[in-house]
């Protein structure tokens, strides 16, 4: 990658990501000593400082936190993007350096500090406690969902003691209680809206797209757990739905930035390409959402769009991103961290699993899904897509002179709904076409991968350092841990219940 020349110390990148994503950083960010504690004070100036660093890392679009925190694990591990550089040692091939392994819990610790400034200057009982209370819940739930057991850092004087993820869960969980509770209570948030807008990527300073944007991680975060906690799945999935979830693409949570973090790894730097597994059920469903997903290769010939297989062993970058479609993304893309679909096909996953999901079938909600993803990427022909009963992933065709080799297809699930279905069928077509509506968050693909098992992915093209998984269950803890923080890692392994390598499940796969 450009790593060696583009990476960072996180607090730089902290600060990065804030000019990235703000229009009015400097105004925003003037150095505190030139100013009294009273202008630090107007307008929440300095509460909404560390609210503006927060969201950096909960949403990551800054370049470096993008790929070191997105790129690297979860787009490539969820088959999004692969890298298009020669890379002997990284997570697809389970064998990365020990700093890629490192890089993502380094920017906890920030994080940790912004929450606690805002608790300190601005307490516990105004909107911007809740608003914290979900930005770290979304930044935790990433951290947890990439190792396991964390340091959830709740305790100032221990701040390097590990929580069971199970823990980490049920905390957040509260948190998200929490927060709803406060932003449901009948107050006018009228003027936190003027004073925050500045301050809000996503919302603007409308609490209540906020409010059910944490009732819809409470959404994720149930399905999530459905198989390791089905009781407590369940009833935290109808409380969300009954608190109301995002249902509309104008309520999607999407960061704009002054330069997008996709933009910035696949097209500036041309440092990934899109995935065969994507392109290849894009290309055999004749999918509309293909050329709004991609752009053409650049080599010309009979196809327009090419994926590259995860962990192909690229003999040249530049050949790579000839060979290869990447990203239909420009500068100013908005980032895409939860939609309208995704909760629709929750919706429908709860259906399956009996719970009341609001009165729907898992076939109603299924098509939702399908259909509001169409209407986000402004693709036309939904209702036909949706009566296609014989299309199915494509064989997979390598370019000509490309690196990873054709491969056939994986699977032979097609598309329209079928209620006479066996039900690993129906979980199959759902989390298929869940998976291509949640790109290109790969971090939530690649979740669905590891919980589900769906969808079928191509084998890595190259030796997998003895493994025999497809994508791994999770990234190993920095190795320095054992050295800086040995009790405390070695009860983070007793945590994990197995080794601290690729394979170890999360505590929500078993």
């Amino acid at each position: 990658m450009t790593i060696h020349r583009k990476i960072l110390l996180p607090l730089a990148v902290l600060l990065a990501a804030l000019s990235s994503c703000t229009g009015n950083f400097t105004d925003v960010n003037r150095p505190g000593s030139r100013l009294s504690p009273e202008e630090l004070q107007r307008d929440n100036y300095a509460v909404g400082s560390f609210l503006i660093q927060m969201q950096g890392v909960a949403f990551p679009e800054q370049e470096n936190a993008y790929q070191t925190m997105i790129d690297f694990v979860g787009n490539y591990l969820g088959r999004y993007t692969t890298y298009t550089k020669v890379l002997p040692k990284n997570h697809t091939l389970f064998n990365a350096a020990n700093n890629w392994c490192a890089w993502p819990a380094s920017y906890a610790p920030g994080l940790v500090s912004a929450f606690n400034a805002v608790v300190k200057l601005n307490g516990k009982e105004k909107v911007s406690y809740a608003w914290a209370l979900i930005l770290r819940t979304q930044a935790f739930l990433r951290f947890t969902d990439i190792y396991g057991p964390f340091p959830l850092s709740r305790d100032a004087h221990h701040a390097e003691v590990y929580s069971s993820q199970r823990d980490i869960y049920l905390h957040l969980i509260d948190d998200l209680n929490e927060a709803t509770a406060f932003l449901a209570s009948d107050r006018s948030l009228a003027e936190e809206k003027v004073v925050f807008a500045p301050y809000d990527l996503v919302y603007k300073g409308d609490f209540d797209k906020w409010r059910k944007f944490a009732s819809s991680l409470k959404l994720r975060i149930a399905i999530r757990i459905s198989n390791a906690e089905p009781a407590m799945a369940r009833a935290l999935a109808e409380k969300a739905v009954r608190e109301g979830v995002i249902e509309r693409n104008a309520d999607n949570c999407t960061v704009a930035c002054n330069k997008s973090g996709l933009w910035t790894t696949a097209v500036s730097w041309g440092d990934s390409r899109i995935c065969a597994d994507l392109e290849s059920y894009l290309t055999g469903y004749k999918d509309p959402r293909l050329d709004k997903y991609f752009l053409p290769a650049g080599q010309p010939g009979p196809r327009r769009f090419i994926g590259c297989r995860a962990g192909a062993l690229t003999g040249s970058n530049f050949l790579a991103k000839r060979l290869y479609s990447t990203a239909n993304v420009s500068e100013t893309t908005p980032g895409v961290w939860l939609t309208a679909s995704e909760m629709a096909f929750c919706k429908a996953e709860g259906v399956l699993r009996g719970w009341d999901m609001g009165g729907g079938t898992a076939k109603a909600y299924y098509e939702q899904g399908v259909t509001l993803s169409f209407e986000q990427w402004g693709a036309n022909g939904a209702a036909d897509y949706l009566l296609d009963s014989t299309s199915t992933e494509a064989d997979y065709t390598d370019a000509p002179g490309g690196f990873g080799g054709d491969c056939p297809r994986q699977s032979d699930i097609t598309i329209r709904w079928d209620d006479s279905a066996p039900p690993a069928e129906k979980m199959e077509r759902l989390i298929v076409q869940k998976w291509i509506a949640l790109y290109p968050d790969g971090q939530e693909a690649w979740n669905e991968i590891r919980r589900t098992g769906y969808p079928h992915i191509f084998p890595v093209p190259q030796p997998t350092n003895g493994y025999s998984l497809l994508t791994p269950n999770r990234i190993p803890f920095d190795k320095n841990e054992q050295i800086n923080n040995p009790r405390n890692y070695y009860k983070a392994v007793e945590y994990l219940g197995g080794a601290d390598d690729y394979a170890t499940p999360m505590w929500w796969q078993r």
